[in-house]
């Protein structure tokens, strides 16, 4: 009796079957199926979206503050991120499912050939053997058919319509200084009228050259098409501009970090600019404290102080307060209650429109102003540690001493694990050469990218490293293999893009700052990068692999992220043309990131960079930055001199406070044991002992416990508080 394989195509007709360790082959036909107890269909799909959903999570509290920043920010922001590491992370699956599905397509063609002329079956055995069949193992990972292309389909126009549409508007929302929900919402309309309305016109340009084309028809397919080509596009032109500067800028990054000299050196030439930065950044929060109308200038303390509560501009008045430091909210002066009717006539009042500008004005300046501060505060953190470290390098003892305490208590994992001496060869002998050896590594494999992007088209023979690998995964079908090289590649790939997003820093308006610091544009922004960069990336990680059949010209089954693409050959000019040679751009940009050109362009044009201990400018603020630590180091220094005195009085005169206490509590009970007897002899005491303290302590001579007055100040025994006593001071005289 025949029995049916698990998975097979078409039931087999054998008279059995038998089972190896991985697959289950027909006798007979030599069809061969997957093996049966391999039952994971889906799941690790389902495992990847909700384990992938923790990483935006933690870099969304990393860069930006639950707590004060507006929720729909918040989830415009994550849900952008989220979005592109999926791409990302499942693309490796859909890659060893296409490899899965092209080897039972493979095995399917002997079949019909032998089946369609049987007088040809010897022939063709000989070219096919049906003996010894091409055995397919179903990957561990794999996904059932119809669950990739709706997975991509949902989560690539959701990005779309997120980068193109909703995010650009929530910027406008977020950054307008309307008091009100429909103010803002007109703000951001008035501000995004000028940018819908350029994609407006270049989409109905595109629609009149497809009417008018006679080759081309105007299908929805098409339009589909046409729109995902001019989206990856413009993102194929950013992202090659940014991977040429991450594929230098990485491994040179961790090359100087094993140079001590020279990352305390930069540390210098940043804390100068800071400096800078912070000393402009209150000067902007003071001039944001001004606002202007019918020719006069007032501060905003003025204004608080002028425009009572019954006033219908007190609301927007208390909204701007609101915004601003605490140091300066408490500075401002209580307003007039009422005013008089000559009083009213006589004042002049500022208008919604200044004060909506001043409010936009306050907002930038006090997100500018507390990440300077925050800024500030974490660079000289680590230039003390830098210091610290060059310091330890002589240290014959081998154990790593701090030159300040740590705010923070040390874990369980400083005390037993990460104690002096492990510190000690961390930082002063293995860091740098771990780092060196990771430098390396990235330089190798950015050698890799850049040769695999000019050579990637190439077929015939396979010059791109990347898709050499693959197939040679692919032949053995090591599918753990595929997944694990796929995502490393792409991971890289990734990391030397996205670092530069994250490093980037366009003026004010656009910079992603740590420890919370992350203003609600600069977050938004950053959203809209990752939504067009990551779908031009998976493309041209899926031709660096000769994955993409409407690049390498292969015939081969696609995989269902290209599927969603839709076909480039409908743009032959751009499938043919601007993605095969428009990425070997990116040798000429290694190459003047390797020269630093773009540095020193920056630094002509008055933009300070660092470049070398050579050049004049540099040196400069090396010395200035040097200067400038010095000085915090002693300032801290100070400082901690100060608390460790204060520290020791407390610790000492404690003691001899604790000990006066129990004396009394002692003496007051030996008097109430014995009331009647030994009355005279407390009473005299107490007055004894009120004639030699009357004139240093400010207390009730009745008492000694400080308890009993809690507006004086007693510090056991030796002075009191120099407030005005409740009897005359000479009064025992």
């Amino acid at each position: 009796m025949c029995l049916y394989c698990y998975l097979c195509t078409r039931p087999p007709v054998c008279a059995g079957f038998t089972q190896t360790h991985r697959q289950t082959v027909c006798e007979g036909d030599g069809t061969v199926c997957g093996y049966s107890s391999n039952r994971m269909s889906g799941g690790a799909l389902g495992i990847e979206i909700v384990l992938v959903f923790f990483l935006p999570l933690f870099l969304l509290h990393r860069y930006g503050h639950f707590r004060k920043q507006h929720p729909l920010v918040l989830f415009g922001t994550l849900l952008s991120w989220y979005l592109c590491f999926l791409i990302v992370f499942i693309l490796p699956l859909d890659v060893s499912t296409t490899i899965y599905n092209q080897c039972k397509i493979d095995n399917e063609k002997p079949r019909s050939l032998t089946s369609s002329d049987p007088s040809n079956q010897t022939s063709n055995s000989s070219v096919f053997p049906t003996s010894t069949p091409k055995v397919c193992h179903k990957p561990w990972s794999y996904i059932p058919d119809g669950i990739l292309p709706v997975f991509w389909r949902v989560v690539y126009w959701t990005s779309q319509c997120l980068t193109w549409l909703l995010l650009p508007f929530m910027q406008s929302y977020a950054s307008s200084g309307g008091f009100s929900i429909p103010g803002k919402i007109k703000t951001a309309l008035i501000e995004n009228a000028i940018y819908y309305g350029t994609y407006l016109v270049i989409f109905c340009s595109l629609l009149i050259y497809l009417a008018a084309h006679p080759q081309w028809q105007l299908t929805w397919q098409g339009l589909q098409t046409i729109s995902i080509a001019a989206a990856n596009t413009w993102g194929l032109f950013l992202l090659v501009l940014l991977l040429g500067y991450g594929l230098v800028e990485i491994p040179c990054l961790y090359w100087n970090s094993s140079r001590h000299g020279y990352l305390l050196a930069k540390t210098y030439f940043k804390a100068a600019k800071l400096a800078k930065e912070k000393s402009d950044a209150e000067e902007n929060m003071d001039d944001a404290m001004e606002v202007r109308w019918t020719r006069r200038t007032k501060e905003v303390a003025n204004v608080n102080e002028s425009i009572g509560y019954g006033h219908p501009l007190r609301i927007s008045i208390d909204t701007i307060l609101r915004k601003c430091p605490m140091e300066i909210q408490e500075k401002m002066v209580r307003p007039n209650t009422e005013d008089s009717e000559e009083e009213s006539t006589q004042r002049t009042y500022p208008s919604k429109r200044s004060l909506v500008k001043l409010h936009k004005q306050v907002i930038c300046a006090g997100q500018r102003h507390s990440q300077t501060q925050v800024q500030w505060a974490i660079l000289l953190e680590e230039a003390f540690h830098l210091e610290d470290v060059c310091k330890n390098e002589t240290n014959t003892s081998h154990q790593f001493v701090h030159s300040f305490l740590s705010s923070q208590p040390p874990g369980w994992l400083g005390k037993y694990l990460y104690t002096p001496t492990i510190e000690w060869y961390w930082e002063c002998v293995l860091r740098q050469w771990c780092y060196r050896m990771l430098a390396l590594l990235l330089s190798l494999l950015s050698v890799a990218v850049v040769w695999s992007e000019c050579t990637f088209f190439s077929t015939h023979p396979v010059l791109s490293l990347f898709a050499v690998f693959i197939q040679l995964a692919e032949s053995d079908y090591n599918y753990l293999y595929i997944e694990m090289a796929c995502f490393l590649t792409i991971l890289f790939l990734c990391v030397c893009v996205y670092s530069t997003v994250f490093r980037i820093r366009v003026f004010n308006y656009y910079y992603l700052v740590p420890h919370h610091q992350t203003d609600a544009y600069s977050l938004l922004f950053s959203g809209m990068l990752f939504c067009r960069l990551t779908p031009p990336l998976c493309l041209n990680f899926l031709g660096l692999i000769h994955m993409d059949a409407s690049i390498s010209h292969q015939q081969r089954i696609e995989t269902a992220y290209t599927t969603i693409m839709g076909s480039m050959r409908l743009l032959s000019f751009i499938a043919d043309g601007f993605y095969i040679y428009y990425p070997m751009l990116i040798v000429l940009l290694c190459i003047a990131t390797y020269c630093s050109l773009g540095t020193r362009c920056l630094n002509l044009l008055g933009f300070p960079q660092y470049i070398s201990q050579s050049d004049d400018l540099t040196s400069e603020l090396v010395e200035e930055g040097r200067e400038l630590i010095r000085r915090e180091r002693r300032n801290r220094q100070r400082s901690e001199d100060r608390e460790s005195r204060k520290r020791g009085w407390r610790e000492r005169y404690g003691e001899q406070r604790n000990v006066r206490r129990s004396r009394n509590g002692y003496s007051e009970l030996k008097d109430n044991d014995s009331p009647s007897d030994n009355s005279d002899t407390a009473q005299l005491t107490r007055r004894e002992s009120g004639d030699h303290t009357g004139l240093l302590q400010d207390v009730d001579t009745t008492s000694l416990d400080p308890s009993d007055s809690p507006t004086q100040r007693y510090a056991g025994g030796r002075y009191l508080s120099l407030a005005s006593s409740r009897t005359p001071i000479f009064n025992n005289v």
